[in-house]
């Protein structure tokens, strides 16, 4: 069995379903944070290790906040595209694997800035700018064949994309040992965007390769998957079969009241909500 599907055994119920909303969400507020004081993320809210270990912790979670443009026309088009590609991954996936992967993402940010303090004294600003790009890494090993409209005319194959992506890190990194890049201010700043390209690249590298035998779950899988999800919320509320009984079976008829120590469930294959007792939640004929 993967290792995801042992993690998702304990942990699944614990994943935060439709994440990507959410921390568009985050995106959208910190868009509106810099148009009123550019300052406020670097001064308060960005990555900052020397900050963290003065008592300021709370910047371990809101780094993510940074919003991937200050501009209003390019902010709308990233929101989007990160809206979708994170959707997209959560339906393929499954909600606890594309939790992993986004939160293992900011963990190894976290990670590096951390090792690189240690080591060096200095707190890198890292961005969360290379981990939504990873997002698009993972969207491309997935769909490699859906286009995309470049500059809403020219259609262009994702892989193309993931190519060029792939450039784009590997330039990231390379900035840190060229010596033109290496001094002052600057240089920090783009020894940061390197370790932030680095894992967010191990992060998928590391993702990927250790669950190389995984396959996103087919639509018909997500289709059951959510309409499971639908009955055992269902079969939360209280419902009324007569007498004050709650549970009835589709086969026997039995309700709670008839036995009080019997179980009931719905059946994530039948085409309806139908609730059957423990003696025939796996011997009925599935209602198609």
């Amino acid at each position: 069995m993967n290792w995801l599907n042992k993690l998702e055994r304990k942990f699944g119920r614990y994943a935060i379903p439709n994440l990507m909303y959410y921390i568009i969400i985050l995106y959208g507020i910190g868009f509106v944070l810099d148009l009123f004081n550019p300052e406020f993320y670097y001064k308060y809210l960005c990555l900052d290790m020397g900050a963290v270990f003065h008592g300021q912790v709370w910047r371990l979670v809101t780094f993510i906040i940074e919003a991937p443009s200050d501009s209003l026309i390019f902010i709308l088009f990233a929101l989007h595209l990160y809206y979708m590609i994170g959707m997209e991954l959560e339906r393929a996936w499954g909600t606890f694997r594309f939790n992993v992967y986004f939160f293992s993402g900011v963990f190894f940010h976290i990670l590096a800035a951390l090792l690189v303090y240690i080591v060096t004294e200095i707190s890198l600003p890292m961005s969360v700018w290379y981990l939504n790009m990873s997002l698009f890494f993972a969207f491309a090993a997935l769909y490699p064949n859906v286009e995309f409209l470049l500059f809403l005319i020219l259609p262009v194959k994702v892989k193309w994309l993931a190519l060029l992506d792939g450039l784009y890190f590997a330039y990231g990194i390379l900035q840190a040992f060229l010596p033109a890049y290496g001094g002052g201010m600057f240089g920090i700043m783009y020894k940061a965007n390197a370790a932030a390209a680095f894992v967010s690249l191990l992060n998928f590298l590391i993702f990927f390769l250790g669950s190389r035998n995984l396959r996103p779950y087919s639509p018909g899988q997500v289709k059951r998957k959510r309409e499971f999800k639908k009955n055992i919320r269902k079969a939360s509320k209280p419902v009324n079969y007569g007498g004050g009984a709650s549970h009835k079976c589709a086969v026997c008829g039995r309700t709670d009241l008839d036995d009080p120590s019997l179980e009931f469930r719905y059946c994530s294959k039948c085409n309806g909500n139908y609730e059957y007792c423990q003696e025939h939640l796996f011997t009925h004929t599935h209602v198609k």
